[in-house]
C-alpha cells in the first residue's frame, strides 16, 4: 500500500485537472497511492483539510500551524484541541521550528511548538513536526515536552544523521520527500541508506518539490511512485518491500488512519 504521510491537497495546481480535486485524487490512486494525509498549515486552512478528509475515505486530515506563519493570532492550547478532536483528524501539525527563513520570531516559534506537543499530548495523537536548521531546539523541546509514547514524525527530513538519530532515538520516524532525488542531495542520501526501515516514511509535500524526473512541474500525490522507487534504490530493496514497510511505519504511527 502506497501512502503519501504528508501532503497539502487543498494548495494543488489543478490547471489540468480543470479545478477539479476529485480528477487530482483520482490520478494518484491510478498511480497506486492508496493513502493520502492531508496537511493543516495555520487556523485559516484547518476547515479545509478536514472538509477534503470527510470528501474521500482514502484521505486523512492534521491541524496544525506551521512555524513560519506570522502576522495572525497565535492557536490557543483548547482551539488545537477541539480541532483535532475531529473524526478525520489522525495528527497534530504541522509545526516546529524553522530558523532558515524566520529568525526574527524564534521565541513565537519555541511557544507555538510547545503548544501543539503539548495539544497532541492531551489528544493522544501524534505530531508531524516541520525543522531547518533548528536541530538543538527541536531536539531540547522534543525531549522535555512530546509524548514520545504517541511520539510522530519528522517530515520533508533535510538535517543530518545525528539528528535523526536522536529524534529515532525519543520514537520518532522520518520521512523523505523527493528532495532525496536531488543532484545537490548527496548528504539527505547518506542519512537514507543509515535509516533503519522501521523508522522510515516517504511523502510528496505536494505542491512543493516535485522529484526527478518532474523537477519543476508543480507536484502532487501521483508523483510519489517516483519518491519510493528511489528510496528503495538506496535501501537496497524492491519498490514492493519498501511500499509495504513504509505502510506499515505509517499505521503504526497515525493508528487512527487505520
Amino acid at each position: 500500500m502506497l501512502i503519501d504521510s504528508h501532503c497539502h491537497l487543498d494548495r494543488l495546481k489543478l490547471d489540468q485537472y480543470d479545478g477539479d480535486l476529485d480528477r487530482a485524487v483520482q490520478a494518484a490512486r491510478d498511480a497506486g497511492v492508496e493513502r493520502m494525509l492531508c496537511i493543516g498549515i495555520d487556523m485559516d486552512n484547518a476547515g479545509a483539510v478536514v472538509d477534503i478528509a470527510s470528501r474521500y475515505d482514502d484521505v486523512f486530515a492534521s491541524v496544525g500551524v506551521h512555524p513560519l506563519e506570522k502576522d495572525k493570532p497565535e492557536p490557543s492550547l483548547e482551539q488545537l484541541v477541539q480541532l483535532a478532536s475531529d473524526e478525520q483528524v489522525v495528527a497534530v501539525g504541522e509545526t516546529g521550528l524553522d530558523y532558515y527563513y524566520s529568525k526574527d520570531n524564534i521565541p513565537t516559534q519555541k511557544q507555538r511548538f510547545i503548544t501543539h506537543l503539548e495539544a497532541a499530548r492531551q489528544c493522544s495523537l501524534p505530531v508531524i513536526i516541520h525543522t531547518r536548521d533548528a536541530r538543538e531546539d527541536t531536539l531540547a523541546l522534543l525531549d522535555e515536552h512530546a509524548d514520545k509514547e504517541r511520539s510522530g514524525v519528522l517530515h520533508c527530513f533535510t538535517e543530518s544523521w545525528d539528528m535523526a538519530k536522536a529524534a529515532m532515538d525519543m520514537n520518532f520516524y522520518i520521512s523523505i520527500s523527493g528532495i532525496v532525488t536531488f543532484r545537490n542531495a548527496d548528504d539527505l542520501r547518506d542519512v537514507v541508506r543509515k535509516m533503519p526501515m522501521d523508522r522510515l516514511l516517504i511523502e510528496t509535500d505536494s505542491p512543493y518539490l516535485a522529484p526527478v524526473p518532474h523537477r519543476g512541474k508543480s507536484n502532487e500525490p501521483k508523483y510519489l511512485p517516483d519518491v519510493a522507487k528511489f528510496v528503495a534504490s538506496l535501501k537496497g530493496v524492491s519498490e514492493e518491500t519498501l511500499i509495504q514497510q513504509t505502510a506499515d511505519n505509517f499505521f503504526k504511527l497515525f493508528s487512527l488512519a487505520s
